[in-house]
């Protein structure tokens, strides 16, 4: 775990950091951004002891960094940056030796990891690691020198906007490529980026900064949804989210006061509450509002010819869909509008995982949030 407690930083009396608070907990991806100058790389150069705090603390796995010995602390630290900064006069298989050689493991072993890690990145070993870095394509180059951060197993890796040179279908290769690494290694990683983009797609957390401050540290959910204030609504950009739409949940867009009924209401009753209420369909509930099922209208005539009870003497737990399709509050709305078309769905439930019902989604409900997304676009204003 790496906790920034209360850092700040002067540079020749010039404030870079100001009381900057915020934990990257252990195997978690967190994403440093804002505009340039905000001190984003100088908290990266702080966990590397390239900067020493003139307050505050930074703490991995609970010890200030400033009691142990920078050389052993970096060891335990992998370091990328824009510039692949590999020894032009060692091979890539040197290149990544360097390291474990230092930690005396045994030629075979080094060779070993060299390869593994060469292979992880992308890379055909046996046409990499004898190349020099004067014989490699940018890209090429940078994968090797993330593999490199990666030779002495790191506990933590600092990456400071590693893939702001590259060509944007590269960036993008290379961006999927570290969520898959991330997910399999689950290590820690403090990811410096200028692109909210990039961020949104990588992170796990985003810290966004300016003038050397916090502003909000969040989820990439919470932070498209619930920006903390307007400069972080502009450094957002309106309809941001749209670029991301599985981060919408139906939690986010559903009628949250559905109609509801329980399941001893005669069907006559019901009837009269459904045109009361203007709608076509009850969700029927117990004491506790757990989903029972659902009465529609269409179901009641398909129910008639199917030799149901006589409607006018039958309660709702006779008539209602006992299986209804339904879905939970954390499902996104990429997949909603895809069971929506796929199984012709007027309504769906929304349901937790005890079966209380939270809310409902309508064809209409999507409708409106669709509306939504493109009155932003065309400079509307959305309520």
């Amino acid at each position: 775990m790496l906790e920034f407690r209360q850092v700040s930083l002067e540079i020749r009396r010039q404030p870079v950091l100001e009381q900057v608070s915020f934990t990257a907990r252990e195997g978690e991806m967190v994403v440093l951004i804002g505009p340039s100058g905000c001190g984003k790389s100088s908290c990266l150069r702080m966990v590397n002891r390239l900067e020493e705090p003139t307050a505050g603390q930074v703490l991995l796995d609970g010890q200030d960094i400033r009691r142990e010995d920078p050389v052993s602390l970096r060891r335990r630290i992998g370091y990328v940056t824009q510039r692949p900064g590999l020894f032009p006069h060692l091979t890539v298989e040197e290149n990544l030796s360097l390291l474990p050689c230092l930690e005396g493991l045994p030629p075979g072993e080094r060779q070993n990891r060299a390869a593994r890690l060469v292979e992880e990145a992308g890379l055909p070993p046996e046409e990499t690691l004898f190349r020099y870095p004067s014989q490699l394509a940018p890209v090429q180059r940078q994968r090797v020198a993330v593999a490199r951060a990666l030779a002495g197993d790191p506990e933590l890796l600092l990456m400071d906007d590693p893939f702001a040179a590259l060509d944007p279908i590269t960036r993008s290769q290379l961006q999927d490529r570290m969520i898959s690494f991330h997910a399999r290694s689950r290590r820690t990683v403090l990811f410096v980026t200028h692109d909210m983009d990039e961020a949104i797609k990588i992170a796990g957390r985003i810290c966004i900064m300016d003038r050397g401050r916090v502003l909000q540290y969040d989820t990439p959910e919470n932070i498209l949804k619930y920006p903390a204030d307007d400069f972080v609504r502009e450094f957002v950009g309106r309809g941001r989210i749209w670029s991301s739409p599985q981060l919408i949940r139906a939690q986010d867009i559903m009628l949250t006061t559905p109609v509801t009924a329980p399941g001893d209401m005669a069907f006559l009753r019901a009837v009269e509450v459904m045109r009361m209420s203007k709608v076509d369909s009850l969700m029927v509930v117990d004491g506790r509002h757990r989903l029972l099922g659902v009465v529609s209208v269409k179901a009641l005539g398909r129910r008639a010819q199917e030799g149901a009870p006589a409607q006018e003497t039958a309660t709702l737990a006779q008539l209602m869909d006992p299986s209804p399709p339904t879905c939970r509050p954390e499902e996104s709305i990429v997949s909603l509008l895809q069971r929506v078309n796929r199984e012709e769905l007027s309504t769906l439930p929304v349901v937790d995982d005890r079966g209380v019902l939270r809310g409902l989604i309508t064809k209409g409900s999507l409708v409106s949030t669709l509306s939504r997304r493109f009155l932003i676009q065309e400079g509307g204003t959305a309520q």
